[in-house]
């Protein structure tokens, strides 16, 4: 069986959102030699012990309780990002030879150090996710990337509407932008899955997952086309062409989770999926069958993180009512990433139908957020992550602003989780991420009993 002899050299991890994996494997890609078949049965026999100690059920509980704002009880969650790279370097730690194996194989490692080393609440589980090989056509035009975040390289970008002036007010956005489709490759996708449950047989299910669903990200796909000061300016000079192309923008959103619902391709997020930008969709309230998922049996998600310097009203005027539209489709809500919601929290309220989680970023006003949200939302406090981006972090900073923050959140009634995430490094210590959960539950036992 062919196996990549150098598939090792210059691979990082390439999971996202709570280790899912987003991009499948070609055909010719999808081989597990009897090398890699050992290795790869052997982690899942440990992972597969640890999903079925009862601990993890009594995560399930919590989560579907948080979820539903049944319990105050605090919820924390860790997820590593590209700290993964320094916990698990590639060529120091994967053993598999096949590329294909060799991202089940981290895959694996990364379920494993949630459950035995960083200790969150994350649910793990006998299964193993995975994606489509598949193309998303996306707008079928995009920004031309310098530098590659694939290889855990920054990057900026050139817009293709980035040095229009005027013309940009005439211009036929027909022409250009075009509806999104998804063409998945079959032969490819079920030659993975065939394999992974030969390779896993007896030890972990198989289920396929997808992000296609995710952000409807209105304000990043007009800032990756237009450039983001022209975004800012064009709001003031030309609001009739944003209309514009927030309207295509949506129909083009509207179109591709239609697709998803009709050929059965839609994942079940309420349950141990990560949702919106942070946290796990456990909830009694929403309930999806395999295989015929509809998105009112979905957390939704929208965020306008882009427009963070924009003012509320222009935001109500130019993003949320396009955001309307597409989280009337879903069951519940989950609103924001990195803007502060502070000040544009009525009009976020008023916009997005059964709301239930919401973003609470360092640009919030934390102790406001707490007011606003009482006990009728969850309250999802984004953790910086420059607090263990450090070799040596302050712990005495860290444990003051956790029981702050928690502080306030008890006497408001909030359904509080602590999200560390967004983290582009751990300071080069891997034990910085554990150590952060450790210091978090002590401060939720000092506030919370």
């Amino acid at each position: 069986m062919k196996v990549d002899e150098f598939a090792g050299e210059n691979r990082i991890d390439q999971g996202q959102g709570g280790n899912l994996m987003v991009h499948g494997w070609p055909l010719e890609k999808c081989v597990v030699s009897k090398h890699d078949r050992e290795i790869l049965r052997e982690i899942a026999l440990r992972l597969r012990e640890l999903a079925e100690r009862p601990y993890e059920q009594q995560k399930v509980r919590l989560w579907t309780a948080h979820n539903d704002l049944q319990t105050e009880q605090p919820v924390i969650f860790i997820d590593c990002e590209n700290g993964w790279n320094e916990i698990f370097p590639w060529d120091k730690t994967i053993q598999c030879q096949g590329e294909m194996a060799q991202d089940w194989e981290m895959w694996l490692r990364k379920e494993v150090y949630w459950a035995e080393v960083m200790r969150d609440d994350k649910v793990v589980e006998a299964k193993l996710y995975l994606p489509y090989h598949a193309q998303d056509t996306d707008w079928g035009i995009q920004e031309e990337r310098i530098g590659d975040p694939t290889k855990g390289e920054a990057y900026v970008w050139k817009s293709p509407f980035a040095d229009m002036d005027e013309e940009f007010e005439t211009l036929d956005l027909s022409q250009y932008i075009k509806t999104p489709e998804i063409h998945v490759d079959w032969a490819a996708s079920n030659q993975a899955f065939a394999l992974a449950k030969e390779v896993f047989d007896g030890i972990l299910e198989v289920e396929f997952r997808h992000k296609w669903w995710w952000s409807p990200n209105l304000s990043l796909s007009y800032c990756n086309l237009r450039g983001m000061e022209n975004m800012m300016c064009d709001f003031y000079d030309y609001p009739d062409q944003v209309h514009a192309m927030m309207r295509r923008f949506t129909d083009g959103y509207l179109h591709k989770f239609d697709y998803l619902e009709k050929n059965g391709l839609l994942p079940n997020n309420a349950g141990s999926m990560y949702i919106g930008s942070g946290g796990i969709g456990y909830t009694s309230q929403l309930h999806g069958t395999p295989g015929q998922v509809k998105l009112m049996d979905m957390w939704g998600f929208n965020e306008a993180q882009e427009t963070s310097e924009v003012s509320p009203d222009m935001v109500n005027e130019f993003i949320l009512p396009y955001q309307h539209e597409l989280a009337e489709k879903f069951g519940l809500n989950y609103y924001g990433c990195c803007e502060g919601l502070d000040k544009r929290w009525d009009y976020v309220k008023a916009a997005i139908p059964r709301l239930r989680r919401v973003s609470v970023s360092q640009w919030a006003d934390s102790r406001k957020m707490s007011e606003l949200l009482g006990g009728d939302y969850v309250y999802c406090y984004k953790v910086s992550p420059t607090d263990i981006a450090v070799p040596h972090p302050d712990e005495d900073y860290i444990r003051r602003r956790l029981h702050e923050v928690l502080s306030y959140c008890k006497q408001c009634g909030n359904r509080v989780e602590l999200l560390m995430k967004d983290n582009h490094t751990l300071g080069h210590r891997p034990e910085n991420a554990s150590r952060w959960v450790q210091i978090a539950r002590e401060e939720v036992g000092k506030v919370y009993g």
